[in-house]
């Protein structure tokens, strides 16, 4: 198992050493400890300014261009999906990191706890993770005041402001056919504050959830919110998250919905309920794991699969968001040259560690010119 990438002298060498330690000792933590601990050691770091400063020499890489995508200006094309930011609590840490956006949530209406713990496992076989955390998360008031803050904190940035995403989904005790309301509160709620959004209806962790991925429900609920943003004075980005377990048929059924409606882009991809890629020794863990949603290298080939039908059937002025088993460097350079507008990682940052942005942008910088 590659246990990390280095790019360049020795003082990339000693990060990836230390962030090998480092990972061994967090990995002797449940996973879901592990994430809280790690962050809250970063933050804390950020909390003084030669903290902020260290971690931003150490890790941010010097991307060249800024990318316009959905009329928005991403410093770099390296995102951190979903789940891993659940409150807009880790924000200057991972601005400091290196990620050019972040996208937080899943934010619902009301704060809710989430599955039963255990609910996040680790597959390191396969470089893995199962997750069926159930859209835990502080509720939309907690979360508005959150990037209200970090806005006012990043007034002065410029071009070097970090994008962020917001995430939405619904609550669990919201019955699928008030789904729609849900998700028009959050996004009325936080459209002045996050730069742009995502529905979520494709988390495998909600119960139910993933049937609102059917064209007339998403049309309901898509057309709902643009109808409200087209009305605001500054219309924000509207995309949509999707499954990679969907059919063809079901691709392209999104693809009709996002000219109908009309939506800004799409994200693929998901977790995947699938656990045909793992190994022999994961499956049989797994089976121990329960249910939840599949991450890291077995969802790379399905992944880059959705993403280049997409690519191919959706034409050039729709931006396509890829995420999904990303786990080298080289992977993300598959995905840019695919197509894919921006890149989201998650699992691959859990197993490369926080020097992963950095190395994915040198080898963005090497291969334009080679």
């Amino acid at each position: 198992m590659q246990l990390f990438e280095s790019h360049g002298g020795g003082n990339d060498y000693l990060c990836a050493m230390l962030y090998t330690l480092l990972r061994s000792l967090l990995f002797a933590l449940p996973p879901e400890q592990a994430h809280h601990v790690s962050m809250r050691w970063l933050s804390a770091a950020c909390a003084i300014p030669p903290g902020e400063r260290l971690l931003t020499n150490c890790f941010r890489y010097p991307f060249a261009d800024t990318r316009m995508v959905c009329g928005l200006p991403f410093r770099n094309p390296v995102g951190l999906g979903a789940g891993f930011d659940k409150n807009a609590s880790y924000l200057p840490a991972l601005k400091a990191l290196g990620f050019g956006f972040v996208e937080i949530g899943t934010v619902t209406p009301l704060a809710q706890a989430g599955n039963e713990k255990p609910r996040l496992f680790r597959l390191p076989a396969d470089e893995a993770l199962i997750n069926r955390m159930g859209f835990n998360n502080d509720g939309m008031d907690a979360v508005k005041r959150r990037l209200s803050a970090w806005n006012d904190r990043e007034a002065a940035a410029g071009e070097n402001k970090m994008i962020v995403g917001g995430n939405i989904g619904k609550n669990k005790i919201t019955e699928n056919e008030d789904a729609w309301k849900d998700y028009l509160k959050v996004f009325r709620h936080l459209h002045q504050e996050a730069d742009y959004f995502v529905v979520n209806v494709s988390s495998p962790n909600t119960p139910g959830l993933r049937a609102l991925q059917e064209k007339e429900a998403l049309l309901k609920i898509t057309g709902n919110l643009q109808e409200y943003n087209q009305g605001q004075q500054h219309p924000k980005p509207l995309l949509l998250k999707m499954a990679p377990d969907l059919t063809t048929g079901q691709l392209d059924d999104i693809l009709e919905l996002s000219r109908q409606v009309p939506l800004n882009g799409l994200v693929a991809t998901n977790t995947t309920i699938e656990r045909n890629n793992l190994s022999a020794a994961s499956k049989a863990l797994s089976s121990k794991m329960g249910a939840g949603g599949l991450s890291g290298l077995p969802l790379r080939p399905r992944a880059l699969e959705v993403l280049r039908y997409l690519k191919a059937n959706a034409g050039p002025e729709l931006p396509i968001i890829s995420s999904g088993g990303m786990m080298t460097t080289a992977d993300a350079l598959e995905r840019l040259e695919a197509g894919a507008a921006l890149i989201q990682i998650w699992t691959g940052f859990i197993y490369r560690g926080p020097a992963f942005v950095k190395n994915i942008g040198k080898t963005i910088q090497l291969n334009k010119h080679t």
